[in-house]
C-alpha cells in the first residue's frame, strides 16, 4: 500500500494541536495546583497565632507487663521568652552557622537547598532531608506536624511565605530563638541554658552557645543528657569552624573554644525508671514516629523490661561497683540480660549511676561503649575451629612460642597466659575453660582470622569490621566490642546457631487503642553446625574444667540443678572486665571498669570484678526460670592422627622399631585440611619454625629421654585408623590389653607445695572406651567426673592444703566396668 505525504498545511494543523494541548495542559495543571494550593491555604493557621496551645498527651513507656511507667515523656513546654536584643550576639551567629547562614540575605525559603533535598530524597527512596530555612523551621515547629509528606512541605512553604510578608527578618529571628525546641521540654534559648547549664541566657560562653546551635538538628540525639555526647561535641566543633568560615569569630578563638571544658547540669527527667533503656525506647520511638508524636501524642509504650530482673540488674552493679571501687580503683559497670530465644531485652543497666555526670553517668556503655573485649570472644575461634574438625581432645602445646606472621622480627608476637605460667601439652576443652591465652592464639591461626571474624558477625557483633586491623590478638581482644551486642552474640550460642534480633519495644498504640507497631521474632539460623556449638557449651558449662582458673571463686559459677555455661574476659591492660553466662532460656552480660579507659588497680580481672556482679544478679534471676538442661553433643569420632586425637607423643612401630615422635601440630596438621593427610613438607607453613622449636626446648627440659627422640622414619609409615601408630604394611604398635593411666606430673615423690597442676594420659584398653576419672588423696575424694573416648588427658589444678605426706590415687573405670589405679606419694614442702 502507498503512504500519501503530508502536505505542509497538515503538518501546521498537528503542530498547532500539539502546542494547543500543551498550553491547556499547562494552564489546567495551573488551575488544579491554583485550587490545590487555596484548599491548603483555607486550612492554615493565620501566623499571628503564637501563643495558641496545641492539645497534647503525654505518651508513656511501660515495663512488659503494662504495669510500671518507666518513662513519662511528655509536651509540657519549658519557655522563658527573652526580649532579642537581651539575647547574647554570640547565640545568634551560632545559630546561624548551624541552620540558615544566608538568613538575611535570601527569600522564605531556599529552592537551592529544596532542590538538593528532593535530589538526595529520590535517590533514597523516602522522603528524609528537608532543606529547610529558619523561617520554615518557625513555620514548621509552631504550627505543623513533624510528618514528612509533600503536602506539609506545601504546607510550611506557603506559612514560610506569610510570615515573611507579616514580619521582618528581625522578628522572625526573635520568635524563632523563643519558641524553637532544644530537647527535653526545653522551648527557646532561655530555657536551653537554664536546663543545660544552670544559668541565663545573658550569661553564656561561646562553647555553649555552639552546643545549643548544635543541638538543634535532632534536639532528642544530640541531648547532653543521652547517649551520643560524642557526637554532640563533634558538632559543636564544626559549628564553630563554621563561625570562624563566615567571619562571625576569629579562628584561634574557635579553637580555644574547642579546647574548654564544658560542664553541663544533672538531668531533670522527673521519675524515670530505667534511665538508660527509658531514654533508649524514646530515642528509638523518635527516629521511627518523630518528636512532635512522642512527645505529645499520648502513645502508649509497653517495652520489653522485666521490672523485677531490672531493679535486681540495678542492685547488683550499684553494690558491686562500690565494692570494685574500694579494691580494684573500678567505679562503673553495666549489666545486660537477654531472653536468648526472642531476643528481647529483660534488663539493662548502662552504669552505675545514671545521673552522676561527674562520671559520665549518663553515657550507655552497654549500647555504646566500645570495649576491648579480652578472651570473650576465645568461644567463637574454637567453635569455628571444631568446625574444621579439631575437638576438645585436640592437644595444643601451651609453651611460651614466637609468633611472626610477617616474617619480620618487628612485627613478632608472643602472647603470655594470664598468670604467666605455661603447662605443656593441653587438651582444647581445658585450654578454653580456663582462658589460656597461648593455646587459644594459635587456634586462631590453625582456624583462620577472617573464618573467625565471619562467626564472630553471623553470631551478633555488629563491630570487628576493619579486618585490616586485627592479627593473631584478636582472639585476646585486640578489637572493641558492644556489650550488648556480646550478649546478643552469647545468645545465638544458647540457641544453637539460631539468632534472634534484639528487640526494645513489644508494642506501640495510639490514644485510641490502635497499634502502631507490635512485636515479631525475626530469627534467622545463621549456624549449621550444632554439634561444634553442644561441644563448646559443654566445655563452658563443666565446672571441673573451669575450677583451675577460678579456685576459690568456682561457687559463684555453680547454681545447683541448672546448666549454666560462661566465660570471661579481662583486656591485656586491665581496663575491662566482662562475663557473661547463658542457660537455655537466659543471657547475662557483664562489664566493670572505669568510663575514661583508666586500668583498675591491684590486678583487677573479670573473675574479681565482674563476676561478682553477675553472679549477684543471675543468683536471683534464675529462679524465674525451670532447671533446664542444655543437648548433650554427640561422641566425637576417633582419629588416628596424633595431636587430633590428644596423643601428644606419636610412637610409630617400624619393622619391630620404636621411633618416638614430638612435634608441634603443624608437624601433623595442614591447617587448610585438618583431617587430611599429613604435611609432606610442614616447615613450609611460616609458623612451623617458630611453634617446632618451642615444642623441642619444653621437651628437653621436661622429658629427659626426648633428645633421643624424632629419628628419621623409614618405610611408608602412616596413622592407624584405631590407635594411631602403625604403617600401611601393618607393623603397627602394640595395643595395651588393660587401660593405662600415665602420670606426666608432678613425679612420685616430688616435694611440692600447693597449688600444682596434676596432669596424667589415660588410654583405655583393646576394644574398651573410657567412662569415669577420680582422684583422691589419703583416700579422700577431691574429684571426679564421667569421660568418653579411648583417650583422656587428665588435668586437675590441685589448690588443697597438704599434709607432711600424701598418697594421691587416680582411679579410671572402663566400658567394661574394669577398674585402672595410678598412686604416687608427694611431700609437704
Amino acid at each position: 500500500m502507498i503512504r500519501k505525504r503530508k502536505t505542509k498545511n497538515e503538518k501546521k494543523k498537528v503542530t498547532k494541536l500539539i502546542v494547543s494541548g500543551c498550553i491547556f495542559g499547562f494552564f489546567g495543571l495551573l488551575v488544579v495546583g491554583s485550587v490545590y494550593i487555596a484548599i491548603l491555604i483555607q486550612t492554615l493557621p493565620s501566623p499571628e497565632q503564637f501563643n495558641v496551645q496545641r492539645v497534647s498527651q503525654s505518651t508513656k513507656i511501660y515495663d512488659r507487663k503494662g504495669e510500671v511507667v518507666l518513662y513519662e515523656i511528655h509536651g509540657e513546654e519549658k519557655r522563658t521568652v527573652v526580649p532579642f536584643e537581651q539575647i547574647p550576639d554570640v547565640v545568634k551567629k551560632a545559630t546561624l552557622a548551624a541552620e540558615d547562614a544566608d538568613f538575611y540575605n535570601q527569600p522564605a525559603f531556599d529552592w537551592k537547598g529544596i532542590l538538593r533535598a528532593l535530589y538526595a530524597n529520590i535517590r533514597q527512596g523516602k522522603t528524609a532531608q528537608g532543606g529547610s530555612t529558619i523561617t520554615q523551621q518557625l513555620a514548621k515547629n509552631v504550627f505543623l506536624s513533624p510528618e514528612k509528606t509533600i503536602t506539609r512541605k506545601v504546607k510550611e512553604l506557603i506559612l514560610a511565605l506569610e510570615l515573611e510578608s507579616k514580619y521582618s527578618k528581625e522578628e522572625i529571628f526573635y520568635f524563632y530563638l523563643n519558641q524553637i525546641p532544644y530537647g527535653s521540654n526545653a522551648y527557646g534559648v532561655e530555657a536551653a541554658t537554664q536546663s543545660y547549664f544552670g544559668k541565663s541566657v545573658r550569661d553564656i560562653s561561646l562553647e555553649e552557645a555552639a552546643i545549643l546551635a548544635a543541638m538543634l538538628k535532632a534536639p532528642s540525639y544530640f541531648s547532653p543528657w543521652g547517649s551520643h555526647t560524642s557526637d554532640l561535641l563533634d558538632r559543636k566543633n564544626y559549628v564553630l569552624d563554621r563561625m570562624a568560615e563566615l567571619g562571625f569569630i576569629e579562628k584561634q578563638e574557635a579553637e580555644k573554644a574547642k579546647m574548654r571544658e564544658i560542664k553541663f547540669s544533672p538531668p531533670s527527667l522527673g521519675s524515670i525508671k530505667a534511665p538508660h533503656f527509658a531514654l533508649m525506647v524514646k530515642e528509638y520511638l523518635v527516629n521511627k514516629y518523630g518528636e512532635e508524636l512522642v512527645n505529645n501524642g499520648g502513645l502508649k509504650v509497653i517495652s520489653t523490661i522485666d521490672w523485677d530482673m531490672q531493679q535486681m540488674a540495678e542492685t547488683s552493679v550499684l553494690e558491686g561497683s562500690k565494692n570494685n571501687e574500694k579494691i580494684y580503683g573500678s567505679r562503673n559497670a553495666a549489666l545486660v540480660a537477654e531472653d536468648p530465644k526472642t531476643g528481647q531485652i529483660l534488663a539493662l543497666v548502662g552504669s552505675r549511676n545514671y545521673f552522676d555526670i561527674k562520671n559520665d553517668g549518663n553515657f550507655n556503655v552497654a549500647t555504646q561503649g566500645l570495649r576491648q573485649p579480652g578472651s570473650a570472644l576465645k568461644p567463637f575461634v574454637y567453635l569455628t575451629a571444631f568446625h574444621e574438625g579439631y575437638s576438645p581432645k585436640t592437644t595444643i602445646f601451651d609453651v611460651s612460642t614466637e609468633f611472626d606472621v610477617r616474617n619480620t622480627p618487628e612485627t613478632s608476637y608472643r602472647p603470655i597466659n594470664f598468670d604467666g605460667k605455661t603447662r605443656g601439652p593441653v587438651a582444647l576443652e581445658n585450654a578454653l575453660a580456663q582462658s589460656l591465652n597461648i593455646p587459644a592464639v594459635k587456634l586462631l591461626y590453625l582456624a583462620g582470622i577472617n573464618n573467625s571474624l565471619k562467626t564472630l558477625h553471623d553470631f551478633g557483633i555488629s563491630t570487628l569490621r576493619e579486618t585490616w586491623r586485627y592479627g593473631l590478638s584478636l582472639v585476646l581482644g585486640g578489637g572493641e566490642v558492644k556489650l550488648v551486642d556480646l550478649v546478643n552474640t552469647y545468645g545465638t550460642l544458647s540457641q544453637e546457631g539460631v539468632k534472634h534480633d534484639q528487640v526494645i519495644v513489644l508494642r506501640v498504640e495510639d490514644p485510641e487503642g490502635n497499634v502502631l507497631e507490635k512485636y515479631s521474632d525475626n530469627a534467622k539460623r545463621v549456624f549449621d553446625d550444632t554439634q561444634s556449638i553442644r561441644l563448646v557449651t559443654k566445655i563452658l558449662s563443666t565446672p571441673e574444667l573451669r575450677a583451675p582458673i577460678f579456685g576459690n571463686s568456682l561457687p559463684l559459677t555453680v547454681f545447683d540443678g541448672y546448666d549454666v555455661a560462661l566465660k570471661t574476659g579481662t583486656s591485656d591492660d586491665h581496663k575491662d572486665a566482662w562475663t557473661i553466662g547463658y542457660t537455655p532460656s537466659l543471657v547475662v552480660g557483664v562489664w566493670a571498669g572505669n568510663n575514661d579507659n583508666t586500668a583498675m588497680i591491684r590486678q583487677g580481672s573479670s573473675i574479681l570484678a565482674a563476676v561478682p556482679i553477675w553472679n549477684s544478679f543471675l543468683k536471683e534471676a534464675i529462679k524465674k526460670y525451670d532447671k533446664e538442661q542444655f543437648t548433650k553433643p554427640e561422641p566425637v569420632p576417633y582419629t588416628a592422627k596424633p595431636m587430633m586425637n590428644g596423643e601428644y607423643i606419636w610412637k610409630p612401630l617400624v619393622q619391630g622399631k620404636t621411633y618416638p615422635q614430638i612435634h608441634s601440630i603443624l608437624y601433623y596438621v595442614d591447617k587448610e585440611n585438618p583431617l587430611g593427610p599429613r604435611p609432606e613438607n610442614p616447615q613450609n607453613d611460616p609458623q612451623f619454625q617458630n611453634w617446632e622449636t618451642a615444642v623441642i626446648n619444653w621437651a628437653q627440659v621436661n622429658i629427659p629421654e626426648s633428645y633421643t627422640w624424632n629419628q628419621p622414619i623409614s618405610g611408608d609409615v602412616s596413622f592407624s585408623d584405631q590407635h594411631g601408630t602403625i604403617n600401611k604394611n601393618e607393623l603397627g604398635q602394640v595395643v595395651n590389653e588393660k587401660t593405662t593411666i600415665t602420670l606426666l606430673s608432678p613425679k612420685n615423690g616430688e616435694f611440692l607445695s600447693s597449688p600444682f597442676v596434676i596432669q596424667a594420659n589415660i588410654n583405655a584398653g583393646k576394644n574398651k572406651e573410657l567412662r569415669r576419672v577420680e582422684l583422691s588423696i589419703n583416700d579422700r575424694l577431691i574429684n571426679g567426673f564421667d569421660i568418653e573416648g579411648t583417650f583422656y588427658g587428665y588435668y586437675y589444678y590441685f589448690n588443697t592444703p597438704l599434709d607432711p605426706q600424701n598418697l594421691l590415687e587416680i582411679k579410671v573405670t572402663d566400658s567394661s566396668g574394669s577398674v585402672t589405679q595410678s598412686s604416687f606419694i608427694l611431700y609437704k614442702k
